[in-house]
């Protein structure tokens, strides 16, 4: 009882440091926010759903010349869903050499697929692709997770939970099978994942990644954004910011990163709201607030991913939450929104909110972010399917919502 007052005494003394902090940082930053318009055209990219499994966390990366400006292809990753929570097949991947606009696939990639361990399957699940353009690569990224033959994670030897990265040559075609990122031999990353998260490529090529970890699952997790560089084929350690510490439920979760006009920005995912921190060098973070509306009213987004878009005149967010109609959707994670956000005041503005993908009875919380050139970004989800869902309209699709900018994203071509 003691413990459990002391717990929620800590946090709300967070929660208020981390405003005081951040607000005190740049107490005279007036807003100059200029409104970025965009339209948004949804596309199903396929449909799939047998009771067996039904494809998930789809996200895309662009392979690019050395210009930036010609794109040859995207590739995206996906992995089939096999019903039981949180249980992923090995990856496979689409590939498409019109933008989007036809696809073969999805394929399975041998080197990605679970690797057997007497009664254990190894997998690496929550995966986010990235274009690397300083080695002309894709990196991606997920969880390494132990699955026993019931499809449950398990914690049965030390650092069960950790982060894993394979690379995509698009010269040869092939994948590098699946290798551990290292980490300090320190208890608070026994357990570490870099997991659905966008990440960065620094100008000088090296790789910043967001992580949440801890001594294990059952304590609650911190955040920190690690660097690592890449010579084109291994990720190494250079270093790691100050840990964010919450000390309720399973704390922070599923950070995503972006840069935009200089500066860094972190959302974070909690059980009970979303949470947002700024940077000047990727590294060393405010204390976390809580995600809010201009007028202070948080924004509702609760234990699920936010991700960022990031246009050289206007940051955006994409999320979901509490308030649209949509309590009958698992954790209301669905209609899908994205807003525009002050950056300086580190809010979302309400009356750019608009619906990226609308409610058809099915969750849309596990989703990527793609700048694919200067005239548009993608957001790629698939639906959840439950027998509630399908009663709504849920068939399973993977949606590409392509938003589509009103003028051109200079930073696609810097």
């Amino acid at each position: 009882m003691q413990t459990t007052l002391i717990s929620k005494l800590l946090a709300a003394l967070t929660i208020f440091l981390g405003c005081a902090e951040l607000q005190g940082s740049e107490p005279d930053v007036k807003s100059s926010l200029r409104p970025l318009q965009f339209d948004v055209k949804s596309q199903t990219v396929l449909e799939h759903n047998d009771g067996k499994f039904f494809w998930f966390h789809p996200r895309a990366a662009v392979i690019r010349g050395k210009d930036r400006t010609q794109i040859s292809q995207v590739v995206m990753t996906l992995q089939r869903h096999l019903v039981v929570s949180d249980h992923y097949s090995g990856m496979y991947t689409m590939l498409s050499k019109d933008l989007g606009r036809t696809w073969s696939g999805p394929d399975q990639v041998p080197a990605l697929d679970w690797v057997p361990e007497q009664d254990i399957d190894i997998a690496v699940i929550d995966v986010t692709p990235a274009w690397h353009p300083h080695t002309q690569k894709i990196i991606a990224v997920g969880a390494q997770v132990r699955y026993n033959r019931q499809g449950q994670q398990l914690e049965d030897v030390p650092r069960a939970h950790q982060t894993a990265y394979s690379v995509f040559d698009p010269q040869s075609g092939h994948w590098t099978q699946w290798k551990r990122l290292e980490l300090p031999r320190e208890s608070l990353f026994n357990f570490a994942r870099s997991a659905c998260a966008q990440w960065l490529v620094e100008p000088d090529g090296s790789v910043l990644l967001p992580f949440y970890h801890g001594i294990d699952s059952p304590h609650p997790r911190s955040a920190a954004v690690v660097r690592y560089s890449f010579d084109g084929k291994e990720l190494k350690y250079v270093s790691h910011g100050t840990p964010m510490h919450l000390e309720t439920g399973r704390g922070y979760t599923e950070p995503s990163l972006i840069k935009y006009q200089g500066r860094y920005f972190l959302t974070i995912r909690s059980d009970d709201r979303a949470w947002v921190t700024a940077s000047q060098d990727g590294l060393e973070f405010h204390p976390p607030k809580p995600w809010t509306f201009e007028d202070g009213k948080e924004l509702g987004s609760y234990n699920t991913q936010q991700h960022w878009l990031a246009h050289s005149d206007g940051l955006f967010l994409a999320y979901t939450r509490r308030g649209a109609n949509n309590d009958h959707i698992f954790r209301n994670r669905a209609p899908l929104f994205i807003a525009q956000v002050d950056p300086a005041k580190l809010q979302v503005v309400r009356h750019t909110e608009r619906v990226l993908l609308p409610d058809r009875g099915a969750p849309l919380g596990n989703f990527g972010v793609t700048a694919i050139g200067p005239g548009e970004s993608w957001v790629t989800v698939s639906e959840f399917v439950t027998s509630a869902a399908k009663k709504r309209g849920a068939k399973g699709c993977l949606y590409i919502a392509r938003v589509l900018w009103s003028q051109p994203n200079r930073d696609v071509l810097d």
